[in-house]
């Protein structure tokens, strides 16, 4: 086991969290008379953070003069609602007690707004991730580094013998911007081919893959 650290992404990374993503988006789009969106819609929408996503849901994004108010509503849905079908992924607790019982340091860094990002973290982790930040006003949501860069200030670590884990795009361009490299997962929201098309250098098909990389 090389590395000393691990950051991991939230969201398709270690907890699968879509349908329950869709069903306060749909019920934010329903309250506002608007259309609502699929599965595989909304599949798409997500990896930049809640705001973006609602920003794709609504027709006219954020220049539709109802954005705000619909987005409010989302956030209030979710945040009551994050529980009811999320879960972690096959394989996510085994390799969180592995890594803990090696003494390997570990945060979780997403686009998610700050109190779900912490509620999740603590509900599904417990002691096992240290540091979850979520978006917040004052700092650079992913792909800057500058949430990367705090969850390492935290951890009271450097950038040195850590790995971003995440399963987007976003992922793959925030480890670049970190000077990390980056494991891409297979079980999350996004394809092998699009990973691949987006500069993945490594692609794991299981949690505990994570462990081999040299």
């Amino acid at each position: 086991m090389r590395y000393n650290t691990y950051i991991f992404d939230l969201d398709g990374t270690l907890l699968d969290s879509l349908q329950d993503l869709a069903a306060s988006c749909n019920y934010a789009l329903r309250w506002a008379d608007m259309p609502e969106r699929s599965m595989e819609e909304v599949r798409k929408f997500v990896g930049n953070g809640v705001k973006k996503l609602m920003e794709r849901a609504i027709p006219g994004g954020m220049d539709n003069p109802r954005f705000d108010e619909t987005y409010q509503t989302f956030r209030k849905h979710y945040m009551v609602h994050n529980l009811d079908t999320t879960k972690a992924y096959p394989g996510i607790m085994e390799l969180l007690a592995t890594l803990h019982k090696e003494h390997r340091n570990m945060a979780v860094v997403s686009n998610k707004f700050y109190a779900a990002t912490q509620d999740l973290c603590r509900h599904f982790f417990g002691d096992y991730i240290q540091v979850a930040i979520g978006e917040r006003e004052n700092i650079r949501k992913k792909p800057a580094p500058d949430t990367v860069t705090e969850a390492l200030r935290q951890l009271g670590v450097s950038a040195e013998n850590a790995i971003y884990v995440g399963d987007s795009d976003v992922d793959i361009e925030t480890a670049r911007n970190c000077g990390m490299p980056c494991a891409s997962v297979l079980w999350g929201f996004r394809s092998r081919e699009f990973l691949i098309k987006h500069g993945a250098e490594h692609l794991i098909a299981n949690p505990l893959d994570l462990l081999d990389i040299k």
